[in-house]
């Protein structure tokens, strides 16, 4: 009987995969409504509706998430310079918070026993929003069809799904099938699978969506200044046409345009996931790469150097992998949200960069308020000593010569 397992909350995308999800979560007797994430990617979201209608959905949810995505994920992630590995800026990773968050309290409202998602058993995705949810629902049942054999036994590849898609009349847009799988949002996109399984095939130059290639763009460069309050940029002023942007989503898009038509944020990595494989992806992330390279600038001008390095091994890293591996709703990951604005406090100014042919170059900055202190032109200075007494540096030197001189390196020359 329809509806007769109960109400499901489905993440759902208009894809081919969750398209097969939602019409087989009917077939299997759920009552199965739809919920639609806006985080920024381009999308046509009322078509997306309207296909999930038209596959059976008892309600469709859409969800306009951008304010809180950039608000309560990128900014403090830029704050704490988060980074994966050195080199992913977790623009997947950064969006799940939200999506989950959402997708429980759309769930509670509507009387949801279950939540549903389209993870592959395979990936870090899967962990992210579980781990989410139940945080979140400590009751609540999730269903992952691809973990299911009762579902991956009988859709094991493309073909299959196609099938069960035209046997229940689900629309197909027939293109091209691109040899990768792409998951975008205003912070990013990522390419993965496919032929980039090979971590030596070189990605094709038309897979890349959102940035020129770095050899096409302008050979003019384009020069912006971003304004940080606390760490958070508040202001970007492009220096070439005088446009100025103030408000957070506004700001941030902005930012992706320019870093866009610059050939700005493109990285090919492999990298750990968290379920212990390996793996290869390439990511596009144009404006948070030029936020995260304006912010470190700033901070070496007004951030004291003993605080910066204990932030960078106390909150940086356990932040990023916290963020990563879908533990964004635990206690360490809330205690690190609450130190991420106290090392901030005095991370104020303004930041002049040049963006040129996929490169991001600093060309100058200056603090204001508190953070103004830290750095003194004349006692830097090679030139004058500048309340500086070189003597000084006697003593700072040989009472750190104290224990080098009880040690007998063992590599001597």
């Amino acid at each position: 009987m329809a509806g007769s397992k109960g109400k499901v909350l489905l993440a759902y995308s208009g894809g081919l995969d969750t398209s097969c999800i939602l019409a087989w979560l009917i077939e299997q007797g759920y009552e199965t409504l739809a919920y639609i994430a806006d985080v920024g990617q381009e999308e046509d979201f009322e078509t997306i509706r309207a296909k999930a209608l038209a596959v059976g959905a008892s309600k469709v949810f859409v969800e306009d998430l951008k304010k809180e995505f950039v608000e309560e994920l990128i900014f403090p992630a830029i704050q704490a310079n988060a980074i994966y590995e050195s080199v992913y800026l977790l623009g997947t990773s950064l969006a799940r918070p939200v999506i989950a968050r959402r997708q429980i309290e759309i769930a509670t409202r509507e009387g949801c026993k279950y939540v549903s998602h389209g993870c592959t058993g395979k990936g870090n995705d899967q962990v992210r929003f579980e781990l989410a949810y139940y945080a979140l629902n400590h009751d609540i049942e999730v269903i992952a069809p691809w973990r299911l054999p009762v579902f991956f036994n009988r859709f094991q590849g493309r073909p299959d799904l196609l099938a069960f898609a035209a046997d229940k009349g689900i629309p197909v847009v027939q293109t091209a099938a691109k040899p990768w799988s792409t998951d975008e949002n205003l912070f990013h996109i990522s390419y993965e699978a496919g032929i980039l399984e090979d971590p030596n095939v070189t990605p094709p130059k038309d897979m890349w969506k959102l940035t020129v290639d770095p050899e096409d763009a302008p050979n003019k460069p384009e020069r912006i200044t971003i304004t940080f309050d606390k760490g958070i940029p508040v202001k970007v002023v492009n220096n070439d046409d005088k446009t100025v942007v103030t408000e957070p989503v506004a700001l941030f898009t902005y930012l992706n345009t320019v870093a866009r038509r610059n050939g700005v944020g493109r990285i090919d990595i492999v990298e750990s996931r968290f379920i212990g494989v390996k793996s290869r992806g390439c990511y596009e992330t144009p404006g948070g790469t030029i936020l995260r390279t304006a912010h470190k600038d700033l901070e070496g001008l007004t951030l004291d150097g003993q605080l910066r390095a204990l932030r960078d091994q106390s909150i940086t890293i356990p932040y990023s992998r916290c963020l990563y591996n879908g533990q964004y709703f635990s206690p360490e990951c809330e205690f690190l949200n609450k130190s991420i604005p106290l090392t901030q406090v005095n991370v104020t100014g303004d930041v002049k960069l040049k963006l040129y042919k996929g490169n991001t170059i600093i060309e100058g900055r200056v603090a204001r308020g508190p953070g103004s202190k830290l750095y003194n032109i004349r006692e830097s200075s090679m030139d004058e000593q500048g309340g500086y007494n070189p003597e000084d540096a006697d003593g700072f030197i040989k009472v750190h010569s104290i224990r080098l001189k009880k040690w007998t390196p063992t590599e001597q020359f």
